[in-house]
């Protein structure tokens, strides 16, 4: 399994966001093999933590228009900066489903 951690500096979220957030969770976790999405925002910082099958389903998904789309509105209006870091997790254990 992988995990996809975004981290970003918001520089404005709209409703076009908000808009495009969800449906790309859908489409994330609907089309292309998405396990778990989360999301958090604290201030002026965002993460967001995405699980996967394997490294195919995270390509496709990057290769998704949509997704493609709310890149570049990212880069251009929603955030200052932002850092995609993939690993992949050898081990996971705990109480939590």
């Amino acid at each position: 399994m992988y995990v996809v951690i975004f981290r970003a500096r918001i520089r404005q979220l709209d409703e076009d966001y908000r808009r495009s957030a969800e449906r790309l969770r859908e489409l994330a976790l609907g089309r292309y093999g998405c396990l778990a999405f989360h999301a958090l925002s604290e201030g002026e910082e965002e993460i967001a933590l995405s699980y996967w099958p394997d490294e195919a389903a995270i390509r496709a998904w990057n290769n998704d228009p949509e997704h493609r789309q709310a890149q570049q509105l990212g880069r251009e209006r929603w955030y200052a900066w932002h850092r995609v870091e993939v690993a992949q997790i050898e081990r996971a254990y705990g109480a939590a489903p």
